[in-house]
């Protein structure tokens, strides 16, 4: 079938408010009007179902309106089904928008476990709020000749690492407009709690065990000094140690400012399993739970509101 449709699609603005799925699936319904010389006038009414929530749903309509040259024979049109993306990039830049102004400039520091996707998620947290992005395990492998942090590890010792990471710390502590992934045990000392909370907010990834050494068994152990001391295959080993390292971490995590657990993430998108999730729909709901915090009495006064 040959045919010239010129459409246009009205959207109320609200639509970009509201939260839902990755996919929004609907009617499509079209109808000939009126027959205009060679062209004939056909209208179209659709609509959406947006899903906010595991269990509740609400309905967009769009007005399309359609011009067809005789040859397009609109009754072969009918009933039918659309698909259209869920916009991740929009969703998380009109949330960045509504938290900047609570931010105020103060950076962001984020924390947790091996492997929780500190650095994917602070890099787009840094894109979408133009903010300088650092990962400090990076900035530590600069500072010791250009070695990985695994070997670092292996010819220095766990002492001058956490050395290290602690002088890092201290030195983006006095800069605002960050976004910093930070090591797994960087929440063990007191003094980078600190240098962290100085002019940053501190936010934990919250991920699964399970998932976690999924991941890592998935990409490989070598690249994960702590988990050497583990036997076993490489998910055993992982799961083994970020076992340990929760026990050994957890009340360090939990007080940070912000908390983001994929599992929550995941049940409040109805996906059945945390690896579903995008980096763009935790950032975004990292910057759920700062706006959050920012709006708490205490949150706005560390943000200078």
């Amino acid at each position: 079938m040959e045919a010239g449709v010129a459409c246009k699609l009205k959207c109320p603005t609200w639509v970009e408010s509201e939260r839902f799925g990755r996919k929004l699936t609907g009617s499509l319904r079209f109808g000939r009007i009126a027959k205009q010389g060679h062209k004939v006038r056909v209208a179209a009414s659709v609509q959406f179902p947006l899903q906010i929530s595991s269990n509740r749903q609400r309905w967009v309509s769009f007005e399309v309106s359609c011009s067809s040259y005789t040859n397009f024979i609109a009754s072969t049109l009918e009933t039918g089904s659309v698909e259209v993306p869920y916009d991740e990039a929009l969703m998380l830049k009109k949330k960045s928008l509504e938290v900047e102004p609570y931010l105020n400039g103060h950076s962001l520091y984020l924390v947790g476990l091996m492997g929780s996707g500190k650095t994917t998620v602070g890099k787009i947290l840094s894109n979408v709020l133009r903010y300088s992005f650092y990962d400090s395990d990076a900035l530590i492998e600069q500072e010791v000749d250009g070695i990985s942090v695994a070997e670092i590890f292996k010819r220095y010792g766990d002492s001058f690492f956490r050395n290290k990471e602690t002088e890092i710390l201290q030195r983006l502590s006095s800069e605002k407009q960050l976004v910093v992934s930070t090591g797994g045990g960087a929440v063990v000392r007191d003094e980078n709690w600190d240098y962290m909370q100085k002019k940053g907010i501190i936010v934990w990834l919250d991920v699964p065990l399970e998932a976690l050494a999924r991941r890592i068994a998935a990409v490989g152990t070598h690249s994960r000094p702590l988990l050497h001391y583990e036997h076993g295959d490489p998910y055993t080993k992982a799961l083994k140690r970020l076992s340990y390292l929760l026990e050994q971490r957890g009340k360090n995590y939990a007080k940070a400012n912000a908390r983001v657990s994929l599992e929550e993430i995941a049940g409040k998108l109805g996906y059945g399993d945390v690896s579903d999730l995008t980096p763009t729909e935790i950032a975004i709901e990292a910057l759920e739970q700062i706006e959050g915090y920012l709006k708490e009495e205490g949150g706005m006064a560390i943000a200078g509101l």
